[in-house]
């Protein structure tokens, strides 16, 4: 038993669109059926990665999240399409047929995770196929796995215990798991809330407060973080909504404590600590 999945890294991609280039590469002009007609010159993503800026200037992050087809156990786009218009392949692939699926634009908007596109010229609904036409001739992974440079991509079977995929499926995430779709594509690094800020002494304010220790407070975790060279400190994958405190405690300074809740990115500007 087959079951092909990918893990995504975030941390790990850079934005370089290697893998949508060579998905484009593979389909756009080239005909795979029975498994998929060809991909138009333009207007799909079968892997779109997606930009999200976090936060406000000067403390920005900028994180890609690339995003294929789920390739969802319970998938919506399955139960909703005309019969025989999709299918699950027994290696867990879900494939629009090229034919019987032609003249169903609804197909489009049965997928949450907007997944799916719409070929006008072959007046059908497409999207990531995870290379199913070459997965039949003997292929190990997808192009979009091949052509990443920074490894940000792993395919392969979730049923074998003993693959790279099946261990860090057991830590990874889904996106958007109030879906309720099981994806078979799942996530490390997904977007969160941070907190961050600078620290400056007020008798000392020529010279960065660098190497000071912080501490952020939320019920009975405790995380901790140093500033940096030029005094800055930030605190990664916070929850949304949640309430913290952070407190700032250096001998011969009086300590400093603010409230903090991660609705949004909070950036709380330079923290002057005055002398005891």
């Amino acid at each position: 038993m087959t079951t092909f999945g990918m893990v995504i890294d975030v941390s790990r991609c850079t934005g370089c669109y290697n893998c949508f280039l060579a998905c484009r590469d593979e389909h756009a002009g080239n005909d795979h059926r029975p498994v998929t007609a060809p991909q138009p010159d333009s207007g799909h993503r079968w892997i779109d990665v997606q930009e999200h800026e976090r936060g406000k200037f000067p403390r920005v992050r900028v994180d890609y999240v690339p995003l294929p087809c789920q390739q969802c156990q319970e998938a919506p786009c399955l139960s909703r399409a005309p019969q025989g218009a999709l299918y699950r392949r027994a290696d867990g692939i879900v494939v629009i047929d090229p034919e019987k699926a032609k003249g169903h634009p609804e197909i489009v908007l049965s997928c949450p995770y907007r997944a799916i596109y719409w070929n006008p010229v072959e007046n059908v609904a497409q999207k990531c196929t995870f290379c199913a036409h070459l997965l039949d001739n003997g292929a190990k992974e997808t192009r979009c796995v091949e052509a990443c440079p920074t490894e940000a991509l792993v395919f392969g079977d979730l049923d074998d215990p003993a693959s790279k995929i099946a261990q860090l499926v057991k830590r990874a995430e889904e996106l958007h798991p109030e879906f309720g779709v099981k994806p078979s594509v799942h996530y490390f690094g997904l977007p969160k809330r941070f907190v961050s800020g600078e620290l400056a002494f007020a008798d000392r304010m020529d010279e960065a407060a660098a190497n000071v220790r912080v501490s952020l407070h939320n019920d009975a975790k405790v995380q901790e973080a140093t500033t940096d060279a030029y005094g800055d400190f930030a605190f990664e994958g916070l929850e949304a909504g949640a309430s913290y405190v952070l407190r700032v405690a250096v001998s011969g300074y009086r300590p400093h404590e603010v409230a903090v809740g991660t609705r949004n990115d909070v950036d709380l500007g330079t923290i002057v600590l005055e002398r005891a």
